[in-house]
């Protein structure tokens, strides 16, 4: 069985969960204290890396938000200086033991570490690794600043791979596409053990009610169709639901929906 550790970056109070999830009304939230922070009102997020030790490889999935990112459209993202890379060794990791990046889509929070600045220069922070990178995502965001620090600096450098559909990473390990939250968004499956969903799910929320989309989805019927399709999956095999900003765990069928 693999070995699997969590990494946190930062948890941050967000919005109000009517305003992330337009499809669930507040009386959803007062019956579920557990999902939010009832006293101040808002949602509260965590940047989450999975680090995955599984024969003799270390892949990360999703790389946070970043040091000296330029965000300023993005309060909580912008100018960081945080101890991710300190959280790492924690777990027993350094930059050069990296085999694999996977950045499940190219949203700010999830592509951050792949590269740190030196000497004025945004450089590849896992020297080793290969970054699997969705194409359709780079494509779809290539004007945006975000692609420009954190995804072609490591194109740039040869050590990433565009790939489309599925991408076969190592034995017991594939990458799928799951569109709907980016055109390219996508979850790892590590054999029937986990599944590291990214994005398609922000909230445990979503596991109750998995045709709430959040408002950062952009293609609201592929996420609804996506996240059920990897729900379904993971509760017929036992896996573990790893998301990015939520611990996840053990997922059920409930009906037409899923319990958590």
């Amino acid at each position: 069985m693999a070995e699997i550790d969590r990494v946190l970056e930062k948890a941050w109070p967000t919005r109000p969960p009517t305003a992330v999830f337009a499809d669930l009304p507040q009386r959803f939230w007062d019956d579920r204290p557990d999902l939010w922070d009832a006293a101040d009102g808002r949602l509260v997020s965590s940047s989450l890396t999975w680090v995955i030790r599984d024969r003799g490889r270390v892949v990360l999935v999703d790389t946070g938000i970043g040091n000296h990112k330029d965000r300023p459209d993005m309060p909580s993202f912008h100018q960081l200086e945080t101890d991710f890379l300190i959280a790492l060794a924690a777990v027993g990791v350094v930059p050069a033991m990296v085999d694999v990046v996977v950045n499940t889509h190219l949203h700010a929070d999830h592509v951050g570490w792949n590269t740190r600045l030196v000497d004025d220069c945004w450089v590849p922070t896992f020297p080793n690794a290969t970054y699997l990178i969705p194409a359709a995502d780079y494509a779809h965001f290539a004007d945006d600043q975000v692609v420009a620090d954190s995804v072609r600096p490591v194109v740039e450098a040869g050590q990433a791979v565009l790939w489309r559909d599925s991408h076969r990473v190592a034995d017991g390990l594939l990458l799928e596409a799951a569109p709907g939250h980016t055109p390219g968004s996508s979850v790892l499956k590590l054999r029937d053990e986990a599944v590291f969903v990214g994005d398609l799910l922000h909230n445990p929320a979503q596991i109750l009610e998995p045709d709430a989309d959040s408002m950062f989805c952009l293609d609201g019927a592929r996420a609804r169709r996506s996240r059920r399709q990897i729900l379904g999956w993971a509760a017929d095999r036992g896996a573990r639901v790893l998301p990015t900003h939520f611990d996840g765990g053990l997922v059920s069928r409930d009906g037409a929906k899923f319990a958590c």
